[in-house]
């Protein structure tokens, strides 16, 4: 089994490197500050939560600009479900979008990790090829770009995993390799050991650089 989900992670990641983008958005970071004021209120606060469902609202923080770009275009267009979100995402224009993930990203993208000092369990195996096994990515240049996800809150990833896999929530390749968590448990290992990796990310506070 676990062999099957490696190879099925494998190809995504391979056809996925068949296309490149930036390390950092085409934004400007300055500008991208002031138009993330709106946003504090929710993600400028530790430990803040999402109300119904109930779940921490994510760390943004040293994110990779090209997945929060990607992300609130999808927010935007309702790809990705959220009422507050599309409302938040629909008055921004491209480039207010650019400017923001620009400012949140800082001024280095995250570099991937050596390899985890512990052995993941087989659960993770689907998302190494794209998220590394730390959950800081790879090398390779990847469309869309995959998400960092070391360190960030667990029940926040719980709930993303959750809704790839109840179609809710749409991505090409997500919308595949979530199937192969078969179970509410995997889901919860998997999202449990890419909580606990070493990581950048932070709360998006006025205080955090």
């Amino acid at each position: 089994m676990l062999s099957r989900l490696t190879a099925k992670a494998f190809l995504a990641g391979t056809v996925l490197t068949c296309l490149s983008l930036g390390a950092q958005a085409a934004g400007d970071p300055a500008k991208g500050e002031m138009k993330f004021y709106t946003c504090y209120g929710c993600h400028g606060i530790a430990n803040y939560r999402n109300a119904y469902p109930d779940y921490s609202v994510p760390k943004l923080r040293h994110q990779n600009a090209a997945y929060l770009v990607a992300a609130l275009q999808e927010y935007r267009d309702g790809t990705r479900p959220h009422p507050t979100m599309h409302a938040q995402a629909s008055s921004l224009s491209d480039q207010d979008i650019e400017d923001i993930a620009a400012y949140l990203q800082g001024a280095e993208p995250v570099k991937p990790a050596a390899p985890a000092a512990a052995k993941a369990p087989k659960q993770v195996a689907p998302c190494v090829a794209c998220h590394g096994e730390t959950g800081l990515g790879v090398d390779a240049p990847l469309v869309p770009k995959p998400p960092v996800l070391a360190g960030q809150h667990v029940d926040y990833l719980e709930q993303a995993l959750a809704t790839y896999r109840n179609g809710r929530r749409k991505n090409v390749v997500m919308d595949s390799m979530a199937q192969l968590l078969t179970t509410d448990e995997d889901v919860r290992i998997v999202a449990d050991y890419f909580a606990h990796q070493p990581s950048p990310l932070a709360t998006a506070s006025t205080e955090s650089k």
